[in-house]
């Protein structure tokens, strides 16, 4: 693993420590955490794009309904 320095307000700093400790967790594993998700977004797009393209013209809509229809209870 391979070590990196951040720069970031001290209070900034101070308030990311506390919610790590209250979620007992640390500062790192959070970042550690973050940066796993910041990598991963891009192909988490692509992948929602290929299941919205994949299931293009396969849905179907079924008859419009009526005003009566629609108020019905």
């Amino acid at each position: 693993m391979k070590n990196i320095t951040l720069s970031a307000d001290d209070k900034l700093i101070a308030a990311a420590r506390a919610r790590a400790q209250a979620e007992q967790t640390t500062l790192n594993e959070q970042f550690r955490r973050w940066l796993t998700e910041y990598v991963s977004r891009d192909q988490q797009a692509q992948d929602a794009l290929s299941v919205i393209q994949e299931l293009r013209g396969q849905l179907r809509v079924g008859h419009k309904l009526t005003r009566e229809e629609m108020n019905e209870r």
